[in-house]
């Protein structure tokens, strides 16, 4: 049975399929991390803390590049009324991104750090050892080139079809995500500048242009699930997106208030910070307005869970969160603590890890040839998985919330005799982590049952 509209669209299947599976080995590595934050020498001489951080940071951004690009290669035909300019390319670019991702997490895992430097010839042009940006010089070279070949093949498939705001908005955060890769590869000497332009890559990345993706991401899928005028969700998702990039790019500046930059991007930062809820908060209204509105009842009730649910803890995580601490008069004690833990683990599931199930969860019953949806059991059991991993990552949020205020508390805000210093405050710490560890269990149960609903099926009685 063949539900897909276009044939090209089936590309998008393994994409979505290696995302889940590098998934899965981000929150193993994470459970690594946090029970050695409490049992020190957990596998200590075999996966050290410094390397479990590096492999589960990284894995987070490649899964999600790859849902990204799934997600492009399923919608785009769709949006275009067209099939893909080349499904071959595709498929090649998937083994060729999927080999340098594998090679290089075995290498983080396999050699040290300084001798995979050597052996990548990164004294040729120094890039590595900046965290997020940890990959060698040759593998960020492969990412250009698939996310080259990635845009090459979606814009042509674009200019010999439909304009839609879905599809413009959609490559707009996909170029601008590479635009702003290409500053990986500035590494200067000097630390402060260094940092400065960091954040070009990072924060531009996560609070500007994967916006943009996430928007046209949602706003297909509500599209497809409540049949509302694709004008009225159009306007909306150019109201969201100008919000996100007004606040988002000057809110970079929350980044450079300690960087010896000038005075007044601490104002530029906090006010354009202060903004950045906005956007987020205008998600929640469009998703659950659209879905009050719907003109149809679509059988993928886990779909319509999964969109909402992704406004609102991208609101959660990514808004509230985020504000919680971007004011520079409070960033001055709380930087660098567990309440920016806090923030990056609710923001990154909410908007971007959610947006990527959303899209698999609505696209995987038809890559699969089941149809609309999946089976009433199987969605049940979805349903299951989304409460699972969306509770706990409430739970894990608030636990290191607890943990940074107390740790702020003990170990920058003495009200007499002498602060903590930073390895006696982790100690009394321990509580939150234990029960941070148990939450990320308690995700990877509901992670699970997320994946197992993808196998369930309901025998048809006969007739």
């Amino acid at each position: 049975m063949n539900t897909l509209k276009y044939q090209s669209q089936a590309v998008a299947k393994p994409y979505f399929i290696f995302a889940m599976i590098l998934f899965v080995g981000q929150i193993l590595f994470g459970l690594i991390m946090g029970l050695q934050y409490v049992v020190g020498d957990f596998l200590g001489g075999i996966i050290p803390f410094n390397v479990a951080r590096m492999v589960h940071t990284n894995l987070l951004i490649v899964w999600l590049l790859f849902g990204f690009m799934g997600a492009a290669y399923y919608l785009v035909p769709e949006e275009a009324e067209t099939e893909l300019y080349s499904p071959k390319l595709a498929i090649i670019l998937f083994w060729v991104f999927a080999a340098a991702g594998v090679l290089t997490i075995l290498g983080y895992l396999l050699v040290p750090y300084s001798t995979l430097a050597d052996i990548t010839f990164n004294e040729l042009w120094p890039t590595m050892g900046r965290e997020f940006l940890e990959q060698p010089t040759i593998t960020k070279f492969g990412i250009v080139i698939v996310c080259l070949g990635f845009l090459f093949n979606l814009g042509m498939t674009i200019l010999k079809g439909r304009k839609t705001a879905i599809n413009m908005v959609m490559m707009t955060g996909l170029i601008g995500l590479a635009v702003f890769f290409l500053f990986a590869f500035y590494n200067p000497t000097n630390l402060a500048l260094d940092k400065y332009f960091w954040w070009f890559v990072v924060h531009l990345w996560v609070e500007g242009v994967w916006e943009l993706i996430m928007g046209a991401i949602l706003a297909y899928v509500l599209i497809k699930v409540t049949g509302v005028d694709r004008e009225v969700i159009e306007k909306w998702l150019y109201v969201i997106i100008a919000m996100a990039l007004i606040s988002g790019i000057l809110g970079t500046g929350h980044h450079f208030y300690w960087l010896m930059t000038p005075e007044y991007w601490q104002w530029v930062g906090s006010i354009f910070s202060a903004l950045e809820p906005l956007p987020f908060f205008a998600m929640v209204l469009y998703a659950f307005n659209m879905v009050n509105r719907r003109r149809r009842e679509h059988p993928n009730k886990a779909a319509t869970l999964w969109a909402l649910g992704t406004a609102v803890m991208a609101f959660l995580g990514a808004g509230v969160w985020g504000f919680l601490h971007t004011l520079s008069f409070v960033n001055y004690y709380t930087h660098g603590s567990q309440i920016t833990a806090a923030h990056g683990h609710m923001a990154f599931y909410g908007a971007y890890a959610m947006i990527v199930m959303t899209i698999i969860s609505y696209a995987m019953p038809k890559l699969r040839g089941i149809g609309e949806a999946n089976c009433n059991k199987a969605q049940v059991v979805e349903m299951w998985g989304f409460w699972l991993m969306t509770v706990a990552m409430v739970f894990i949020t608030l636990f290191l919330t607890g943990a940074g205020i107390l740790q702020v508390w003990l170990q920058r805000l003495p009200e007499s005799g002498e602060a903590l210093s930073f390895m006696a405050t982790q100690d009394k710490l321990a509580i939150f982590y234990w029960l941070r560890e148990i939450s990320g269990v308690i995700f990877l149960l509901g992670l699970i049952s997320y994946l197992t609903s993808f196998f369930i099926t309901e025998k048809k009685a006969q007739a």
